[in-house]
């Protein structure tokens, strides 16, 4: 199915008592350019995710948010500082001793003391952090993915429609263009019976003359031309993917057989559905930079 390129994701979720934010934004971009936002303690984690955002988007300037609350999933481990509480404990027993003082040296009196117990917050296992992260990063994509496929069904319906409306205007060309020289070969004759008037007129010269019209304002290689790109054109938009650049190309082509069709043509009828065309195809090319 056929992608936009645009697009908005979010999803949010608490993993191991760590609540994890990841929101996604894409905008037109001739490349997959991933841009990831992520706290400094987390970078190891920013290679996972591009690799994670590639596998699902091929075009666009994508931004990642990644936000994470671990206030709730902190763990502290306590230790006992050897060394100070002995040189604590020999102190008091100094004093104890050199004041006549009764012994009363306890655990809590001990741990009072500065530095005695240290409190270290737990080191966090980077792998799980990075699984964790991707896991609710996967839950984002795939809602950022189900705006880009939706904005990009519209985008195709409009594109057919179009394509319609040119397919249209191509067989009113088509219709005309013939007409075109019958009139010249009748005006042709009029100009020439009018300049001789008293002279016989030669039906193999006013045939002559029409061919050689006829063949210069024939359009009939650029509207069959024409016709396969819409078929192509329909053809790429219902197989889908990453269509995008092809279509782009394809637009191209578009436009050089309405130019050629134009430049051959001084029909004013022909010339107005040209013009027509080339406004509709001006407006499938719109669109179709917004296609992944």
């Amino acid at each position: 199915m056929v992608k936009s390129m645009t697009g908005y994701g979010r999803a949010e979720e608490t993993v191991n008592g760590c609540t994890i934010t990841v929101e996604l934004r894409s905008v037109n971009n001739r490349y997959l350019d991933c841009n990831v936002r992520i706290p400094r303690l987390y970078l190891f984690a920013e290679e996972a995710i591009k690799s994670r955002v590639q596998q699902i988007i091929s075009r666009g300037k994508v931004d990642v948010f990644v936000t994470l609350d671990s206030t709730g999933a902190e763990k502290v481990q306590v230790s006992v500082n050897k060394a100070a509480a002995d040189g604590y404990y020999a102190a008091l027993e100094q004093l104890a001793a050199d004041y006549g003082l009764s012994n009363d040296i306890s655990v809590s009196l001990l741990s009072r003391f500065p530095d005695v117990l240290l409190a270290e917050k737990a080191e966090e296992d980077v792998e799980q952090m990075a699984k964790d992260i991707c896991l609710v990063l996967d839950r984002a994509l795939a809602d950022f993915d189900a705006m880009r496929t939706k904005e990009g069904e519209r985008l195709k319906e409009d594109i057919l429609s179009r394509a319609s409306a040119i397919e249209e205007k191509v067989a009113l060309v088509e219709e005309r263009s013939p007409q075109t020289v019958a009139e010249y070969r009748a005006k042709l004759e009029a100009r020439m019976n009018e300049v001789l008037s008293n002279t016989q007129l030669d039906p193999a010269r006013i045939l002559t003359e029409a061919a050689i019209f006829a063949d210069k304002v024939a359009v009939d290689e650029e509207t069959v031309r024409l016709r396969s790109h819409i078929d192509q054109l329909r053809d790429m938009l219902s197989k889908g993917g990453a269509t995008g650049r092809k279509l782009d190309f394809l637009i191209q082509e578009f436009n050089r057989e309405a130019n050629t069709i134009g430049s051959k043509c001084s029909d004013i009828d022909i010339a107005r559905q040209v013009v027509d065309i080339k406004a509709e195809i001006e407006k499938i090319r719109e669109q179709v930079q917004n296609i992944e």
